[in-house]
């Protein structure tokens, strides 16, 4: 259980609180490229970490991100003019560059404004299908860091943005719990729950009866089979974790019965945590990373990649997570949509076939954390051995502020390249071996980086 003082030191991002101050460090997300594809298209209106921001692609196809409120009047520039080579405020015409330059500004002919001030404005890389930024210190901006998929063809990767009506802890919090894959998902992960009992945690009565539902475009293993290669959704996992430079990994291990030697055995899945806001899902078609970015304490801007070693189909994944449903979320307006005039969309007439009455991973996903209420009162909880990894996610995110509050860098801001921290899918082995020898690249990442050697 968190203190209620550790608990708005978690969950509060603006500028002048610690988590706000740890996460500007960093180079975040601010959106995704589609949103801001077209030269001389429609700015972005967007939130992060408390700020307001826009984003636009000028003629020539630069980025800029700057401050949404004018520098004169604070008309939202977000309803701009994008247009040749700036983006020109409605109310008195005056004209931005994408670093905040003034090049016009028609009710004021002299040039002394234009010279002596600008729009606030924040450097910009687009890399990996997304728009990334910095909003902290300017004297403290650290060297950009590469993801796995930054070099991979365009086809070979889906990006998508979900704009979700929570604190971004709670969906941190669930993207580090592996106990709740085989329970909240369970239409997908384990059809066969309809003809099964439901005891002592165990939800593969049948021995997985109906797993991963019909197969159609999606494989012979069906929806799931993109996500999971096994049906050991038997109990709840045993952890082990291990303290990493850049945050932590942890290992979901599942008794397998024996392996091919008749060895005692595991079926081992890897999640690596990446500080401030990043995972990597264990999924069995791609590697699927996901970035909880605030907007405010009570909004966050998931952004999925789905990174393969071949061409993804953006349709089958928007199905697969859900949201194919208009009614929730769209591609092109990224909000997640649902009220409980409806109980959050819950169609309870078919939870005699639907464990949920929802349909997808992200769908699930983001109602849970709606319903938690925006920010989670956390010192109400009453956690269990398998809440393990949130408890270590709570704790290293702490630690991360702590050293950022004195004065040091916070966990993960000197690691420049993540290409070789990977998630590992379902993976027998035996349990005598080391689980962390199935992707050394994590426990290495950064260990030898001075101040911040993993513990």
């Amino acid at each position: 259980m968190l203190t209620a003082e550790e608990n708005e030191t978690l969950t509060r991002t603006g500028p002048d609180t610690p988590m706000g101050r740890m996460m500007r460090r960093f180079w975040l997300p601010v959106a995704s490229a589609h949103q801001v594809a077209a030269p001389d298209g429609a700015p972005l209106r967007t939130q992060l970490l408390g700020e307001h921001l826009v984003v636009f692609r000028d003629t020539d196809g630069n980025l800029g991100v700057l401050d949404e409120f004018c520098v004169h009047r604070r008309a939202s520039l977000a309803l701009g003019r994008n247009e040749e080579g700036g983006l020109r405020c409605l109310l008195h015409g005056w004209k931005f560059t994408c670093d905040g330059t003034i090049v016009e500004t028609p009710n004021h002919k002299s040039a002394n404004v234009r010279e002596k001030i600008k729009q606030p404005s924040y450097p910009v890389i687009e890399a990996g299908g997304m728009i990334w930024t910095y909003i902290g210190d300017p004297a403290q901006q650290p060297p950009f860091q590469k993801y796995g998929w930054f070099d991979a063809p365009s086809e070979n990767y889906v990006v998508l943005r979900i704009n979700n009506p929570a604190n971004y802890l709670q969906l941190y919090e669930g993207g580090v719990d592996s106990a709740h894959v085989g329970i909240l998902h369970m239409n997908m992960m384990n059809p066969g729950w309809k003809d099964s009992a439901f005891v002592d945690g165990k939800t593969n009565q049948d021995g997985g009866k109906g797993w991963g539902g019909e197969a159609g475009d999606y494989g012979e293993d069906g929806k799931a089979g993109m996500y999971m290669s096994s049906t050991v959704f038997e109990e709840t996992p045993d952890l082990g974790i291990e303290d990493t430079a850049y945050g932590f990994q942890y290992a979901a291990l599942r008794d397998t019965g024996q392996d091919e030697n008749g060895d005692p055995a595991w079926s081992v899945r890897i999640t690596p945590v990446m500080f401030p806001a990043g995972r990597i899902i264990p999924a069995n078609a791609f590697q699927f990373y996901v970035f909880e970015i605030p907007m405010t304490d009570e909004m966050t801007a998931t952004y999925l990649v789905f990174h393969g070693s071949g061409p993804q189909d953006r349709d089958v994944i928007i199905d697969t997570m859900g949201l194919a449903d208009l009614r929730f979320w769209t591609y092109e307006g990224c909000d997640f949509q649902a009220s409980w005039n409806d109980r959050l969309g819950q169609d309870r007439d078919s939870m005699d076939r639907n464990w949920s009455g929802f349909a997808g991973i992200e769908q699930e996903d983001s109602v849970i954390a709606m319903s938690m209420t925006p920010i989670v009162d956390r010192t109400k909880e009453y956690l269990v051995p398998s809440d393990e990894a949130v408890i270590r996610l709570r704790r290293r995110l702490l630690d991360s502020v702590a050293l950022n509050e004195a004065g040091g860098n916070p966990l993960g801001l000197t690691v420049e390249d993540y290409s070789n921290v990977v998630a590992v899918p379902d993976t027998v082995i035996p349990k005598s071996a080391d689980w962390t020898d199935l992707a050394r690249g994590n426990s290495e990442t950064g260990r030898t980086v001075r101040g911040e050697a993993a513990e």
